[in-house]
């Protein structure tokens, strides 16, 4: 089970970190996505469960983080320098047996979205 928070109205330029604790499974693999309006579901940040191998989609590869705290399997998506084009509703996800994949196929567990809005 996963279940995401964090969202709300932010202002460009500035910072905002997703939460989502995950239970009930032991995970390889975790991941961000995003849903912009009118716009499919798209990948936003990947790594294992043990926090190698990350990968990020190229708009945000220098402002968004993606991180697991061990001592509460929480997985954060820390975003600085925010853009309007940010805005979308954000799902958490995970897998068991995560081959580093990126697409939403590859993910089985899905937490249920949190949005938030980037105000320019």
């Amino acid at each position: 089970q996963l279940q995401a928070s964090g969202g709300g109205l932010v202002q460009a330029g500035g910072s905002l970190r997703l939460s989502c604790e995950a239970s009930g499974r032991t995970f390889s693999g975790v991941g961000w996505f995003r849903r912009a309006p009118g716009k499919e579901r798209e990948f936003v940040a990947v790594m294992s469960w043990r926090g190698s191998g990350k990968r990020y989609t190229d708009s945000v590869k220098g402002r968004f983080t993606i991180s697991r705290d061990n001592r509460n399997n929480t997985i954060y998506l820390q975003m600085n320098s925010l853009k309007p084009e940010d805005t979308a509703i954000y799902y958490c996800a995970a897998s068991v047996d995560w081959y580093s994949g990126i697409k939403e196929g590859d993910f089985a567990s899905w937490g249920q979205g949190t949005q938030f809005t980037v105000s320019s």
